[in-house]
């Protein structure tokens, strides 16, 4: 096998696997661990949006310094915070949790950005979109059979065997890790230096193509968060609904999507109009299915996961690959690193904002006012832009 199938590719979507894996576990875990502590959604909110919040804060910064030191140098480090963020929920309470997520959020910047910075330059132009979706794809197979773990580990009473997993996690990542390399396909451009973290955040609002992405990405990833943090409390409401049931027909669906379209999706350097607005029009009846599901039951709530999926698996990849052809190579790193940190802050925002509205009004409710942001993006989306490539 070669291209994005080579040995050294299939590592690093290893890696990735046994990363996340743990997200998996800890998105239905602490829920349920602040649900019986007496906890009120805005802080479980809180605590589950200090993660990507982290992550968010840390993106531009993680690109500035990976381009300067090489993706693989900053990996194994960051492998090294990890292990001890995952150890730590072992044996702490609510409080030590939200350590443990700001300590993987700062992990997260750098992990994630290393991965697909090494496989964006180690891959030809043709391959990227590939490349960037076997990523994306390994990300959301632990969400499979995460959900349904976590909830057995959560009936468990004495807390060993959640404490064994995210040990054996922590160690296995950093095993597979640390030997990982992967060489450079494409050389770039250093006789500019990279952008510094100011100008950075400015060229959100000055670059055309880098704003449209933003903010289709960050208002998606609300919705996207909204569901990751409530829907395992929300479940409890749905006749016949299980949380568990729910997110593993979900990532089931990302990764099944992930692998079916990866090749449909466009690697031109071209904006397609039509394409993101039926994508995202997906991801509105999503969020309206699960609103309806209190009233409505299973058949609308497992269908949201169907939905929700499918436009997971197309949103993220897609942005992602037109950027990399439509932003300056010389500063190609730093501004995707600000480009993830929308979709972090969409995540975070999905769970700190609406933890409150659902507090106020119900589940119901905010699962609606996520499909009002998604028909605004289906608007939003329509445009047209010529092929610019850098």
């Amino acid at each position: 096998m070669n291209g994005a199938l080579s040995w050294p590719f299939l590592r690093l979507y290893a890696l990735v696997l046994l990363y996340f894996s743990a997200n998996a576990i800890l998105n239905v875990v602490i829920p349920l661990k602040g649900n019986s502590l007496g906890a009120t959604n805005t802080t479980i909110g809180i605590i589950m949006g200090a993660y990507l919040f982290t992550t968010m804060f840390f993106r531009p910064w993680a690109g500035y310094i990976i381009h300067k030191y090489g993706p693989v140098k900053v990996l194994r480090v960051i492998l090294l915070i990890n292990a001890v963020a995952l150890i730590l929920y072992t044996f702490t309470g609510l409080g030590g949790y939200f350590t443990a997520r700001i300590l993987q959020g700062v992990c997260t910047a750098f992990f994630s950005m290393s991965l697909q910075i090494a496989i964006i330059d180690a891959l030809p132009q043709e391959n990227r979109s590939q490349g960037i979706s076997l990523y994306s794809l390994c990300s959301y197979i632990p969400g499979i059979l995460g959900p349904l773990l976590a909830i057995g580990i959560w009936q468990e009473e004495d807390g060993t065997y959640f404490a064994v997993v995210m040990v054996a996690i922590a160690i296995l990542t950093g095993l597979v890790g640390y030997g990982s390399t992967i060489n450079s396909h494409n050389e770039v451009k250093k006789a500019e230096p990279p952008l510094g973290k100011n100008n950075s955040f400015s060229q959100l609002f000055k670059n055309r193509y880098l704003f449209r992405c933003s903010i289709i990405m960050l208002v998606s990833s609300m919705v996207f968060g909204a569901v990751t943090t409530f829907v395992p409390l929300y479940a409890e409401q749905v006749k016949n609904g299980h949380a568990g049931i729910y997110l593993m027909v979900q990532a089931a669906t990302v990764v099944a999507a992930r692998f079916t379209l990866m090749k449909k999706i466009p690697s031109d350097g071209k904006w397609h109009s039509f394409y993101m607005m039926g994508t995202l029009l997906m991801l509105t009846l999503a969020a309206q299915s699960i609103s309806f599901a209190n009233v409505g039951g299973a058949f609308f709530f497992y269908t949201a996961a169907v939905l929700m999926g499918v436009a997971q698996a197309i949103i993220y990849p897609t942005l992602t690959t037109y950027l990399t052809f439509v932003l300056p190579v010389n500063n190609r790193n730093t501004l995707l690193g600000l480009f993830i940190a929308t979709a972090d802050l969409g995540v975070s925002l999905g769970s700190v904002v609406m933890g409150p509205i659902a507090d106020a009004l119900s589940y119901s409710f905010m699962y609606t006012i996520c499909a009002v942001f998604g028909i605004l993006m289906v608007v939003f989306a329509y445009g047209r832009q010529k092929q610019f490539v850098s």
